[in-house]
């Protein structure tokens, strides 16, 4: 069997590069989504490379049907499609929710409700047409049961999980998976941004003790991306140390 591709978007820093190393290492053809890190985007692409993956990293903002649409093109020219599509990207930002301007809202559900929509109508003729694929958007916790300060990012990844649902019904009988990871509270850069004391408390509510690593959000989705995941569609995976149970 040949080498399978797949998509990850938001590749360049976090769980979705920990994401992009983890499907490389296991023998995958990497198309590596940045929008704005894109130095850390080609530094990936080479550190693969070098380790003789196949990778290639494409700046595209997620949002932006168009650039979405030319994105899985190259990705179909470059390695003839996508077999494994990870909805990666994401952006965070905490306040109160009646300070919340139309801008914000529609930013936020742009980038992970939109992007998702796009990204997902971008590959899906192909895996319809090859009648295999699978599909594995990142939503969050607070998608599952929302966060204080945080309404707009929770009603955003609350929606990915009702994408992946409908949709998992909707392309089964042409043979494709589409699942969901959402992850508790993870050591990230988009985490770092919460000051020391709501980190310290927000890992002491983890039964676990301690926060999540990108690498344990990595392999949790590239297992249901695989085929020991076969027989797994519609389902929400939630790697959060007893978070929420």
């Amino acid at each position: 069997m040949s080498a399978q591709t797949v998509l990850i978007t938001g590749a360049s820093r976090g769980i979705g590069r920990a994401t992009a190393e983890l499907f490389a290492a296991r023998g995958y053809r990497v198309m590596l989504n940045y929008h704005r890190s894109r130095e850390e985007a080609l530094e990936l692409e080479r550190e693969l490379t070098a380790r003789g993956a196949d990778a290639m990293a494409y700046g595209a903002d997620v949002s932006d049907r168009e650039q979405v649409q030319a994105m899985a093109e190259a990705c179909r020219q470059r390695f003839g499609g996508t077999d494994v599509l990870v909805c990666n990207a994401g952006i965070a930002r905490q306040g109160l929710f009646t300070d919340l301007t139309p801008g914000q809202w529609r930013e936020m559900m742009g980038v992970h409700l939109d992007g998702a929509f796009h990204c997902c109508q971008a590959v899906l003729p192909g895996m319809i047409r090859r009648q295999t694929g699978s599909i594995v958007l990142v939503s969050s916790i607070w998608g599952m049961v929302g966060a204080s300060c945080e309404v707009a990012y929770s009603t955003a990844k609350a929606a990915l999980i009702g994408l992946t649902k409908a949709l998992a019904k909707e392309v089964g009988p042409s043979g494709i998976r589409v699942n969901c990871v959402a992850p508790g509270v993870v050591d990230t850069a988009m985490n770092a941004a919460l000051d020391g004391e709501t980190l310290a408390a927000l890992q002491e509510e983890t039964p676990l003790g301690r926060l999540g690593t990108p690498e344990e959000i990595a392999r949790a989705i590239a297992f249901l991306a695989s085929p020991e995941a076969g027989f797994i569609t519609g389902q929400v995976l939630s790697p959060n140390g007893g978070f929420v149970i």
